[in-house]
């Protein structure tokens, strides 16, 4: 009985093991996609082949192929007129990363799960959730492309809305993989108190929020305008907020709107991240629940201080990269902290 017991647990830190593989592989997919967002390379590519695309251009022929199709869109004529070949292969590869990444996530999901299901490594009760994740990237790679699309118009820009789901998506299937990890490798706490508990899921959905409202940020490029801090302009609450009308297309079109929002939800989640480590501190729980509060904690103030950077140095595409990456850290603590009082 014991050997059996054993050869589960052994075979689940497996399958946690590659769940997390995939996590971090989605973390570098994320960062990626932040750095193509920045270089303004996103809509470098403008055909969608997913399996004939794996390829990159293998000769001068293939190249001047591929930089003609580019130079039919809006952004070439609008935004790149001139640009030079090398200049396009410097812009290309960011996508092209990007886009293989994605393919190599869905390998790395769909070829070990079927080892796995094949081998019965996989409990029913996980098998409609990986279903579901694998679901999920389809729908993203198709999503990436319909949000591409919308950048191959009249107007060189994505839809912020496309972009932020395209985000979204990405950090569902990122916590979806990272929460299962978790329950195959933690055991569960025990008596907690059940307002705790709810109030650490609680941060965990404001963080997924702010990371939606960041997307609208970066969709909206409302970085580029009200580079102070604390204040905008001078202001806590700038008077454009409400310039747009009907009132609601200030939440998505109003970069005054989008960037306070922004900084609304950093400040709320400051406050409320602080009073949860200290909730967590006079709780009697586990140690992993109090390092899940400290790695919030943390994470957090990192965040902070690199959006503060990013925003008074007016978007440098380092610094922009790296906020897109602390807000995926920042959800992981909270998604830990959450898990640990469960």
């Amino acid at each position: 009985m014991r050997a059996m017991q054993t050869q589960t647990r052994n075979g689940e830190r497996t399958v946690a093991a590659w769940l997390l593989v995939c996590c971090a592989l989605v973390f570098a997919m994320v960062v990626v996609g932040g750095v193509t967002r920045l270089t303004h390379s996103g809509l470098s590519i403008v055909e969608w082949q997913p399996i004939v695309g794996t390829l990159p251009p293998l000769n001068e022929a293939a190249w001047q192929e591929t930089f003609g199709k580019y130079k039919q869109t809006p952004e070439y004529r609008l935004v790149n007129p001139g640009m030079s070949l090398e200049g396009f292969k410097g812009i290309f590869w960011w996508e092209y990363v990007h886009r293989l990444l994605g393919r190599l996530i869905g390998a790395a999901f769909l070829l070990p799960l079927l080892w796995f299901a094949l081998r019965g490594r996989i409990p029913r009760e996980l098998a409609w959730k990986f279903a579901a994740i694998f679901g999920l990237g389809a729908l993203q790679g198709a999503l990436g492309w319909y949000m591409v699309q919308s950048g191959l118009v009249d107007n060189p820009r994505v839809s912020q809305f496309r972009l932020t789901a395209h985000l979204g998506i990405a950090f569902l299937i990122y916590a979806a993989m990272l929460w299962i990890a978790f329950d195959l490798l933690f055991a569960r706490a025990g008596a907690v108190s059940r307002r705790l508990r709810r109030f650490a899921s609680a941060l965990a959905a404001l963080v997924f929020v702010m990371a939606l409202s960041g997307g609208l940020v970066a969709g909206t490029r409302a970085g580029l305008a009200y580079n102070t801090f604390p204040l905008m302009n001078g202001r806590f609450v700038p008077p454009e907020i409400f310039a747009l009308e009907p009132w609601y297309l200030n939440f998505s079109d109003n970069i005054a709107t989008v960037q306070f929002d922004h900084r609304l939800i950093a400040w709320l989640l400051a406050i409320l991240v602080a009073w949860f480590w200290v909730r967590v501190r006079r709780n009697p729980v586990s140690e992993r629940a109090k390092l899940g509060a400290d790695l919030l904690l943390g994470a957090l103030a990192l965040q902070i201080a690199l959006g503060i950077a990013t925003l008074l140095l007016a978007v440098p595409v380092p610094l922009a990269a790296a906020h897109q990456a602390g807000a995926l850290l920042v959800f992981s603590a909270a998604l830990f902290a959450a898990h640990s009082l469960r």
